[in-house]
């Protein structure tokens, strides 16, 4: 069985990290499906997906490591082609990667103790996000 649904998020960008865990296995709860695989996918070219122990301090690193390996001030080709600004944040969401996939058993997440499912968005403004949730399973 297959069931697929979305969360929808509105984002501030520059380096946004936003918990959805709770919606996800909310989904989750509601489906028919009692073991499987959760799909996450998010549409778009300047956000990714993942998962992070969501703490204040692990969040400050984060956002840290990001500038210090794919920073902001440096000259992108893509910014000389089209003028947005923002070529720091394809890269950027490309290394951390728009889908992730997580196991289930009995409704439940299979996720550690400390590990929450974090949306990123690196866009230098605001954004309406989608991602797609696909629950697969028996």
């Amino acid at each position: 069985m297959v069931v697929t649904g979305k969360i929808s998020l509105q984002t501030y960008g520059r380096c946004d990290i936003i918990d959805i865990t709770p919606q996800v296995q909310e989904q989750l709860a509601e489906s028919n499906i009692n073991r499987g695989t959760v799909t996450l996918f998010i549409a778009g070219a300047t956000a990714g997906i993942s998962t992070i122990e969501f703490e204040s301090g692990l969040l400050s690193d984060f956002k840290n490591m990001w500038e210090r390996n794919v920073p902001q001030n440096i000259d992108y080709a893509h910014d000389s082609r089209w003028g947005d600004g923002n070529g720091y944040s394809h890269v950027r969401a490309s290394l951390l990667g728009a889908s992730l996939v997580i196991p289930f058993n009995d409704r439940r997440l299979t996720l550690g103790t400390w590990q929450q499912i974090v949306v990123v968005d690196f866009d230098n403004r605001p954004r309406s996000r989608q991602i797609i949730v696909q629950i697969m399973g028996e």
